[in-house]
C-alpha cells in the first residue's frame, strides 16, 4: 500500500492553512499544480502549455531571504502559541508544544544558525517537520507558499557559484532559481534535523 492519499490530504490541508480556502478551491490549486505531474495535455487556451515536472516545496521567510523544505516532510504550519519553556537547554531550544498529541521540541531556526534575533510578529509562524520518527517544530520569520519547483530550476548545493549563505550551506540541498529573480534556498530537512548541532547540543 502507499501513502500517497495520507500525502495529498495533509497537502490540502496545508493550503488550507495557508490561503484560509474552502476544501473545494484548495483541491483545485492542488489539481493545477501537479499538471505537469499528471502529464496533463494543454487546456486548450492558446499558448498555454502543460506545467513542468517537479516536487511540491512549503516556502517560508528566513532573514529576508527565502527558503523551501519538500512538501512531503512538512506536518504542519502552526501559529506561535502552547509553548512550555523547559529549563537546562540550550538557547535555540524555545521550549516543548502538543503538536497534536505528540510532545516535541520547539527550535528558533534563526537562533540555531547563528543569526541576529527579530522579536516574534503576527507573521511568525511554527513549521513542523518530520523525518523518519522524528518530528521538531521550528519557528520562521513567515511562510509564504506551497509551490512546485522544476527539476530544471534546481542548482546543486555543491556548486560553487551558488548563492547560498554561508550559515545555511551545511543544511542546504540546492538553490532554485525561479521567475522573477528569485533565488529558493532548498534545505535538506535530513541533514537539518539529524545534524551534530541539534542532536548532540551542549548547554
Amino acid at each position: 500500500m502507499t501513502n500517497e492519499p495520507l500525502r495529498s490530504t495533509q497537502r490540502e490541508t496545508l493550503l488550507q492553512q495557508l490561503k484560509g480556502q474552502p476544501t473545494a478551491s484548495a483541491m483545485l490549486q492542488m489539481q493545477q499544480a501537479q499538471m505537469g505531474q499528471l502529464g496533463k495535455e494543454n487546456s486548450g487556451a492558446a499558448g498555454t502549455l502543460a506545467a513542468p515536472s517537479g516536487d511540491q516545496y512549503l516556502i517560508f521567510m528566513l532573514q529576508e531571504r527565502e527558503f523551501a523544505v519538500k512538501a512531503d516532510f512538512v506536518q504542519g504550519v502552526e501559529r506561535l502559541s502552547g509553548l512550555t519553556p523547559v529549563p537546562n537547554v540550550v538557547s535555540w531550544v524555545k521550549g516543548i508544544m502538543n503538536l497534536r498529541g505528540v510532545i516535541v521540541s520547539l527550535v528558533d531556526l534563526r537562533a540555531f544558525l547563528e543569526l541576529d534575533p527579530l522579536p516574534y510578529t503576527a507573521r511568525t509562524r511554527l513549521l513542523s517537520l518530520q523525518y523518519n520518527e522524528m518530528v521538531i517544530c521550528f519557528i520562521v520569520d513567515s511562510i509564504s507558499e506551497m509551490l512546485v519547483v522544476p527539476s530544471s530550476a534546481i542548482i546543486n548545493g555543491s556548486v560553487r557559484q551558488s548563492p547560498i549563505p554561508t550559515w545555511a550551506a551545511p543544511y542546504a540541498a540546492g538553490i532554485a532559481l525561479l521567475s522573477g529573480n528569485r533565488a529558493v534556498v532548498l534545505l535538506d530537512v535530513a541533514r537539518l534535523i539529524f545534524s551534530d548541532k541539534m542532536q548532540h547540543y551542549e548547554i
